[in-house]
């Protein structure tokens, strides 16, 4: 991580644990906003205005949390108006790495940055903290906007309407009250639960937060047998994008790797029958690519010491990412 703007230490996927072992997530550091017309954001956000060419996009396809900002980028059709890097899924002793793994966009072409560290520290010269992904990136101000990324779904889903024309809202007022509920019980329990299953530091830890996760799980599965296609109904929503993200990297990495491994996506009726029709739909299955997220989950060293990629799961509809043969989404626009 960086002290005062200085790498201090080789990379660890371990962040901090609470007096029980509990895993506790770094809070995100820039958190500004665009607006269509500059005005200030949600909550009151300093913002910038929405134009196109400006802004630009630092993730990786490992990540879920970067997944879902590519996705929300994509369905509200910004491909032409953000532009993107695509880093390394291999993490570096210095973290993440821009490179030439396939798939990856090589060079970094805004500061000519080695390393995603480097990025941090151009926008704030004594950064203390993890440099994480994704970044979203003022080329013209040389700095970060926000490294937070539910706030760039939001950023993306409404900020930049004038332009594409791209409505409704992945929020839509009618549905906000389920939608942050669904939010809420979807990271406490499975996106974030499987982290905290996967880094708890004592058995207490590790079974608190495996139940969290299947029981999160069973909810969903009981929510979707109804019949509806998505979590709220006929519509995709954002809570769908939050969960699809945690979803299809389970049985690739957190059921065998963070030890969540009770059940399989797969054995679920109800959700195995959702996840594919998500991962159908192009906006999910153009920004995920499995070969990049087994290769980067099983490189962590702390998890998987001998640095080997299992050949399995079969995954059946990802069948064809896995041996490469699914088109990859282009790094830039």
């Amino acid at each position: 991580m960086l002290k005062n703007g200085k790498w201090s230490a080789d990379w660890h996927p371990y962040q901090k644990s609470d007096t029980t072992g509990r895993f506790v997530r770094q809070v995100s550091s820039f958190r500004s906003w665009i607006t269509p017309d500059g005005k200030p954001g949600p909550e009151g956000q300093t913002a910038l205005k929405a134009e196109t060419g400006r802004y630009h996009l630092y993730v990786n396809y490992i990540c879920p949390w970067a997944n879902r900002t590519l996705i929300t980028r994509k369905l509200k059709k910004l491909e032409s108006v953000v532009s993107t890097s695509v880093l390394e899924p291999v993490l570096s002793k210095e973290g993440w790495r821009f490179g030439n793994f396939p798939g990856a966009s090589g060079a970094d072409t805004e500061v000519g940055a080695r390393h995603l560290h480097e990025i941090y520290t151009v926008a704030d010269p004594f950064f203390t903290g993890r440099a994480s992904v994704p970044v979203l990136w003022d080329k013209r101000e040389r700095t970060i906007i926000n490294n937070e990324s539910a706030d760039i779904m939001q950023i993306f889903d409404t900020g930049f309407e004038q332009i594409t024309g791209e409505t409704p809202s992945l929020r839509p007022v009618s549905k906000l009250d389920e939608i942050l509920a669904l939010n809420k019980r979807l990271y406490d329990g499975f996106n974030n639960g499987v982290y905290r299953a996967g880094f708890a530091k004592s058995q207490v830890a590790y079974d608190e937060a495996v139940e969290a996760v299947f029981s999160t799980l069973g909810f969903m599965e009981e929510l979707l047998s109804d019949g509806r296609s998505y979590l709220t109904g006929k519509e995709i929503v954002e809570s769908d994008i939050r969960f699809y993200v945690t979803l299809v990297r389970f049985d690739a990495a957190y059921a065998d790797l963070f030890k969540c491994n009770l059940k399989m996506i797969r054995e679920y009726e109800f959700l195995g029958a959702y996840l594919e029709r998500l991962y159908e739909h192009p906006a999910f299955g153009e920004t995920t690519h499995i070969d990049h997220i087994k290769a980067g989950y099983y490189s962590i060293d702390a998890l998987n010491p001998s640095g080997i990629v299992p050949a399995g799961p079969d995954l059946g509809f990802l069948k064809a990412v896995m041996s490469g043969q699914h088109a990859l989404e282009s790094s830039a626009a």
